[in-house]
């Protein structure tokens, strides 16, 4: 795809709606609204890079209650004909098909390649990717298995929800500080992982949400890796000029 010199390319992620609570959630969702409208006339294509939502989980007659307006404003933008593309985090990864069918918004599980402007994109969410990690892989594989999610169907909403919501905030507090500090080189998995990519296909950038820490790190003299941050603590974005891409912060 070829941008035009007056258009620019998106990319946000984890915005994690719904936690901790409803009145900081809000805040954050009209805070993202904000920066939605302000970047219409520009944007060419948006990429949420996962965990939208603290978690998301679509029953077979009902969507999660709440997130409105962002949802509102997502529909305005597809109508608008400005290109929105998702990919499934580890918090919202029981997507079925309301984005396709409700906001022309294809969903992605995987990492995906793009290109612009001669520039390629290898693009996903960064979770279970690289070394390491193996219980929360086994998890995800536990997870995304079509029993368990029929399963998790059969309860009644309000313990369901309430369920994952528990889990959610749990997995944030066993985080902990490692989002917080960038961990070195040898040491991020993601790194790692672009670097392994590398060694059979050249991108020259890799976007990946999940890390929650803001990260520009130059992988060889042609090759970058963006984390984008998340949208609690730091606001940051990267933008894709046709030529260039940025990792900047929204302060408004």
């Amino acid at each position: 795809m070829q941008i035009s010199s007056d258009k620019k390319i998106y990319f946000l992620s984890d915005f994690h709606l719904g936690a901790p609570n409803n009145e900081q959630s809000l805040i954050r969702e009209k805070k993202i609204i904000r920066f939605l409208d302000e970047i219409k006339s520009t944007a060419a294509v948006i990429f949420i890079v996962g965990d939208l939502f603290d978690f998301w989980y679509e029953y077979r007659k009902v969507v999660p209650k709440g997130y409105v307006r962002i949802l509102g404003k997502l529909a305005e933008l597809t109508d608008a004909g400005i290109s929105i593309h998702f990919f499934v985090g580890n918090h919202d990864m029981w997507m079925k098909d309301y984005f396709q069918t409700e906001l022309s918004i294809p969903v992605y599980f995987e990492p995906k390649d793009f290109e612009f402007n001669g520039k390629k994109f290898h693009i996903g969410h960064g979770d279970g990717l690289g070394p390491g990690d193996h219980g929360y892989k086994t998890l995800k594989r536990i997870f995304r298995n079509p029993a368990c999610k029929w399963l998790f169907g059969i309860l009644p909403p309000y313990i369901g929800m309430g369920v994952a919501h528990y889990m959610s905030r749990r997995s944030r507090a066993q985080t902990g500080a490692t989002e917080e500090t960038f961990l070195g080189e040898d040491k991020e998995w993601l790194i790692i992982y672009c670097k392994e990519v590398l060694q059979k296909n050249f991108y020259d950038y890799f976007v990946f949400g999940h890390r929650h820490l803001p990260i520009n790190h130059r992988l060889n003299a042609k090759s970058v890796y963006i984390n984008l941050g998340d949208w609690i603590r730091y606001y940051t974005y990267a933008e894709f000029d046709g030529n260039e891409l940025q990792l900047k912060t929204y302060s408004n």
